[in-house]
């Protein structure tokens, strides 16, 4: 028997209509009830600082400063919000990131309709949630070095940007920064990655999972 949200209200913030869709239809099924949906990192923050919804459930890919930036930049204006990160990124790295930057759960969008209303269910309940096979990489000891976790966070967002083909001028206006600081993390991101140009930054993006083609 699927979990019941009755009463539940939530904000939905995907770059695809088609996910966004999915999502309103199973969790409107069990009862929640969705006050909006967002198309970008900058529109999930606007919903944010509209609404109160009890769980925002945003993926990380999306165009402008994208879900990570999004996700710190909400806690940093409503520390309490509940937000459950929905992502077709399945790698441990990129779920610790999120998680460390305090997205309440991470659920991997390849996984079973009736896993994302249990994420949901434990979110807006207070409780964490983290995909179980994300979870056994997190405990994997010996799990295989990442190229991104020699970055900070302001690295690893803008490595994530410039690898999703975005010019070091559109990531300063989305991150309202610079171009010269983008440009200082970007050196930096080659240095500590051993990259020589932007399509060997993308073809690392690619191995390590952070994007696909």
């Amino acid at each position: 028997m699927s979990t019941r949200l009755d009463n539940l209200t939530l904000i939905l913030a995907d770059d695809h209509a088609i996910v966004r869709m999915g999502f309103r239809l199973l969790l409107e099924g069990v009862g929640a009830r969705v006050l909006a949906e967002a198309d970008s990192g900058e529109a999930a923050q606007l919903c944010m600082h509209e609404l109160d919804p009890d769980v925002l459930v945003m993926d990380l890919s999306m165009p402008g400063c994208g879900g990570l930036a999004a996700l710190e930049r909400i806690l940093t204006r409503k520390p309490a919000a509940k937000i459950l990160i929905a992502s077709a990124h399945a790698d441990a790295i990129t779920a610790e990131r999120a998680l460390k930057a305090g997205a309440a759960g991470y659920l991997c969008k390849r996984s079973a309709p009736d896993e994302l209303l249990r994420a949901v269910g434990l979110v807006a309940s207070g409780q964490r949630y983290i995909d179980p096979e994300i979870a056994a990489a997190l405990r994997r000891a010996d799990r295989p070095e990442h190229p991104a976790e020699a970055l900070t966070d302001k690295e690893f967002n803008v490595f994530l940007q410039l690898a999703q083909g975005r010019s070091v001028a559109e990531v300063a206006s989305d991150f309202h920064l610079s171009p010269n600081t983008v440009g200082t993390h970007l050196y930096h991101i080659k240095q500590k990655l051993g990259l020589q140009n932007m399509a060997e930054l993308a073809m690392a993006a690619v191995r390590s999972g952070l994007i696909e083609v």
